[in-house]
């Protein structure tokens, strides 16, 4: 009972007894200094010196050795003196010390280390005085302590499990401390108390001479030279170098560096904010190349530091809105250049395409980068398999190929490692070295936006009030989930970490199709923890790069939000699907559009967009949540029984009926089917099943997300035509016969993947039926103002936004009303223009991008490359369907190209031999259903319905994704 009471007031005074601020008081008693609210924040011993000087230093000292001694001797209280337990009294002063006094406990933990096992805390000192001295770093110092006293201890008490596990769940601690809160040695040195500065500037060591080598922070030397030391780590070649922080003295640096005509060396700039995502800065400030002596590099580093005040370059911070910082300055070995010149990894002018531009001239780069000369151009093509890796090239010059192809490839693959980022790269080549000399984000081509994961959420052309409608919702959705996860440990919504993200622009429209921000969502996906291409991961199964355990930590309790979300999410659903969807859907199918009024059905749509924003949340969330689990569980496709998904148990009571009804017409006509099962009580039976199916499928359309898209109960030739098409299939049982095998393991107890994707079905009922009766609410609406002549002809109202819907509405907007003609005429010609764009590039660089070009999605002469997304191969004719106006004859030798695949697609797979889309992964609709039928599927293949034509003879893999073009290319 004496040990229970030990434990308990451990636990319990040592957190307070860290957090008291003696720190803070004795500075302010002292210098009236408030030190949480001056320098990096921190209540610390180095701030006390640096903010209060020697005296008030050497209290803070006195007062926090008091704390870690009086810790370990209040655990002797209770415990046996060396006990693992006075560490655990050390682990709950640190965390008092960093949550409630805003300071690591370093000190703390010294003095309490001393009291605790002193022998081990004389070799640590040893090795920390020794280290310091010759290596004068005090990172090495400080994080080389950290494993070197778990390390003796361990060595020393070997038997004593709990004092190991203890010392090494103090020094984690104490690590991931360090890696939370600011550093105050960081601090200029010359601000401090005078007294102080002596000291300080010796404890700043590791500033004075710091490399290319070492992990850099940009906020202290600049995007250059942090990004450059970032490249040298990958292990790409970097010419040696050293940079020079704003506050540092360079003397130290010259008298070492000592440049000579046989060692030049440049001095470059490297400005905080230089060569950021928001701004270049090219050539604003000033470069010197071959400097041979030390003189000349003092007068070097003086220029480069001086250009950052020079006229133009102060304008051009202020016409960018940027912050007035300071310079640091970067210095390196030149590289005797042979050939040199820049790369884009993305084309700049054409704003598209996959083409890399590298510029090139024999000699140093400065003669590309200045505009004086005019290089030689290229154009290259990076094509990059599991396997294999390929340049092509366009465009001949005195620099070898060979090179250009090295450049081309560093590029691709620097691009990459930058999540996409489209990079302007600085190179040179000495003979034997390829040398990057610079990096930095094509500013003009942000931000990066991509169709990839849009074309599945909603492909096709895109109205102004479906915009208009689903916009907000799903970036307001997106949103909220972000700043669940983004926000504070308490949850209570404070997320400092989403800071600066304006969730509003999760989406856009270019050409009037729906583009994601690629570059916000990796930066969200980065601050979470995640890596950037975790969207992708979850909706098309691209590879993951490695997420930052830093910022994994970080964000663990948001993300641990985020997993009760997802492991309630079961839960949630059925609470609302009873108490709030069923209700709303049962009240909105007995209520009679037709007799509403405006009022009353703009008020009719308010309640329907409530339940839709709740059932967006769910659309988003258990398509990813299915995903995620499919994958941690490595369940195969095949293995997943999707029969609750709207479209899919569409299809399959539709082939079931249409069996039916080949048993009972040996003989007929296509256009008379109905009219001859109409003629039989069997055949009236199959009729009065077809109506029911409509009846119950008829809230579904040929994009389910688009409310301008009529619905099947609206349009049911869709439907009627397929009916009669399977009829006429000769394979018909073939196909339900594999589709029932596919699903072998209903009997079997569902388990966790299975469980969402049977959510994710019925989400999709929920949310298609809300999107109907939307639709049928604007519908109605827009018939009554076809009546008042306030709008001419069907479809209209389907070119306002939902803002314009509701101010004519209330009727007070008189100048809206007098341009709705106009307004509308001109949006449906614009929409008819994009209409016409056959080909939009799946990834827009910038806000203003150009008309789009012809893609080049060549492989090869004759490949074609996608994502395989059904397992198989057939060989075929092509048959290009752009869109569902009319369904053309189809058979086992049809290969059907399509730009994308929405539930309204899915029924001609029935038919089909194959299927290649130029939109979607291996979880759209029309791969789902590929697989449940055997059919072999590549989707996401670049400009496949403008690249190939009609009757055209393709050989295709869907395991390996790609398409073979035959040597009979004619079309039939």
């Amino acid at each position: 009972m004496f040990e229970l009471w030990g434990i308990l007031v451990i636990l319990i005074v040592c957190p307070l007894l860290g957090g008291l601020p003696l720190i803070a008081w004795i500075t302010y008693a002292l210098k009236r200094k408030q030190l949480s609210e001056v320098g990096t924040g921190n209540i610390s011993v180095s701030a006390a010196f640096y903010h209060g000087g020697t005296f008030v230093g050497i209290l803070a000292v006195l007062s926090e050795a008091f704390k870690g001694i009086a810790a370990v001797f209040l655990s002797r209280a209770f415990f046996p003196e060396g006990s693992f337990w006075e560490l655990i009294a050390l682990i709950a002063l640190v965390i008092g010390r960093y949550w409630i006094g805003r300071g690591a406990g370093t000190t703390n933990v010294v003095w309490g280390f001393v009291v605790h096992d002193p022998l081990v805390a004389i070799f640590v000192f040893f090795f920390a005085g020794m280290s310091f001295s010759i290596l004068h770093s005090r990172q090495v110092v400080k994080f080389g302590v950290l494993l070197l006293f778990p390390l003796f201890v361990i060595l020393l008490h070997l038997s004593d499990i709990p004092r190991m596990l203890a010392v090494i769940a103090l020094a984690g601690l104490m690590a991931w401390i360090y890696t939370k809160i600011p550093d105050d040695m960081n601090l200029p040195a010359q601000e401090a108390q005078t007294e102080s500065q002596a000291m300080l500037e010796f404890l700043r060591g590791d500033r004075a001479m710091v490399s290319l080598d070492e992990e850099l922070d940009a906020a202290i030397v600049g995007e250059k030279a942090a990004t450059l030391s970032q490249i040298k780590r990958w292990g790409y070649s970097v010419p040696k170098g050293w940079v020079l922080a704003p506050i540092d003295d360079p003397e130290l640096l010259t008298e070492f560096l000592q440049p000579s005509e046989l060692s030049p060396l440049v001095v470059r700039s490297s400005a905080i904010g230089e060569d950021s995502e928001h701004a270049s800065a090219a050539g604003q400030y000033q470069t010197v190349l071959n400097v041979t002596s030390p003189q000349a590099l003092q007068s070097a580093i003086a220029q480069v530091q001086a250009s950052y005040n020079h006229p133009s370059a102060v304008q051009y911070r202020r016409d960018r809105g940027l912050n007035e910082t300071a310079m640091a300055v970067l210095i390196q070995q030149q590289v005797q250049s042979v050939f040199s010149g820049v790369a884009f990894s993305r084309d700049p002018i054409t704003q598209q395409g996959d083409a890399i531009i590298i510029e090139a001239l024999p000699g140093s780069p400065t003669q590309v980068v200045s505009g004086k000369v005019t290089p030689e151009q290229y154009r290259a093509f990076v094509f990059e398999t599991e396997n294999s890796s390929s340049v092509q090239l366009e465009g001949e010059g005195r620099v070898p190929q060979a090179i250009i192809k090295q450049v081309a490839y560093l590029a691709f693959r620097l691009e990459k490692r930058y999540n996409g980022t489209p990079q302007d790269i600085e190179w040179s080549y000495d003979g034997q070295t390829l040398w990057v000399l610079q990096s930095r984000p094509i500013t003009t081509l942000l931000p990066i936006w991509t169709r990839k994961i849009a074309a599945e959420v909603i492909p096709g052309v895109i109205h102004p009030l479906t915009w208009s409608i689903n916009r907000p919702l799903t970036c307001g959705v997106w949103g909220e989930i972000f700043t669940l996860v983004l926000s504070d440990a308490s949850g209570n919504g404070k997320a400092e970490r989403a800071l600066g993200l304006d969730f509003t622009q999760t989406a856009t429209l270019h050409y009037s199709r729906a583009y994601f921000n690629a570059s916000l969502l990796g930066e969200i996906f980065i601050r979470m923890g995640l890596p950037p291409e975790s969207l992708e991961f979850l909706t098309r199964g691209t590879k993951l790069s490695k997420p930052s355990w830093k910022t994994t930590w970080e964000n663990f309790p948001g993300l641990g939000r985020l997993l009760k979300r997802e492991l309630n999410l079961e839960k949630d659903f059925k609470r609302d699907y009873h108490k709030r969807f069923i209700p709303g859907l049962s009240q909105l199918a007995q209520e009679e559009t037709n007799n509403l009024e405006p009022p009353k059905l703009l008020a009719r749509i308010d309640s329907i967009l409530e339940l839709v924003h709740r059932a967006t949340y769910y659309s988003i969330l258990a398509p990813l949540s299915a995903a995620l689990r499919q994958a941690i569980f490595r369940v195969k496709d095949g293995q997943i029984d999707r029969s609750v998904t709207p479209e899919i148990a569409a299809l399959r009571a539709l082939a079931a009926i249409a069996a039916d009804a080949k048993e009972i017409l040996s003989k007929f006509e296509p256009q008379q089917v109905f009219e001859q099962l109409n003629q039989t009580p069997q055949g009236k039976k199959i009729l009065n099943e077809f109506d029911e199916l409509l009846q119950d499928y008829g809230y579904l359309s040929e994009v389910g997300t688009d409310i301008s898209v009529p619905t099947w109960r609206e349009n049911p030739q869709l439907i009627k035509q397929m009916f009669v098409q399977l009829i006429q299939g000769n394979e018909l049982k073939a196909g339900i016969k594999d589709a029932n095998n596919s699903i072998f393991f209903r009997t079997r107890k569902r388990g966790f993947v299975q469980r969402r994707v049977d959510i994710k079905g019925r989400v999709t009922e929920v949310y298609s039926r809300l999107l109907a009766e939307l639709r049928w609410s604007f519908l109605a609406l827009e018939k009554i103002w076809i009546e008042s002549g306030l709008l001419k002809k069907t479809d209209d109202i389907f070119f306002l936004d939902f803002d314009e819907v509701r101010r004519l509405v209330a009727a007070g907007d008189s100048s809206l009303i007098e341009q709705l003609a106009e307004l509308v005429e001109f949006r449906r010609s614009q929409f008819l223009q994009d209409s016409e764009i056959t080909q939009v590039p799946f990834v827009v660089y910038g806000n203003t991008p150009p008309h789009p070009l012809a893609p080049s999605a060549l492989y090869s002469d004759q490949i074609l490359q996608g994502i395989g997304a059904s397992h198989g191969q057939i060989e075929g004719r092509v048959k290009v369907l752009r869109n569902l106006q009319e369904i053309p004859e189809i058979d086992r030798d049809t290969i059907l190209v399509v730009p994308y695949t929405d539930s309204g697609w899915a029924p001609l797979l029935l038919r089909a031999g194959g299927l290649i889309a130029e939109a979607g992964g291996r979880l759209s609709h029309g791969a789902i259903v590929a697989r449940e039928y055997g059919i072999p599927a590549i989707m996401d293949v670049r400009g496949a319905t403008w690249l190939l034509q009609d009757g055209q003879r393709v050989r295709i893999d869907g395991s390996r994704g790609i398409v073979e073009l035959s040597n009979d290319l004619r079309p039939e």
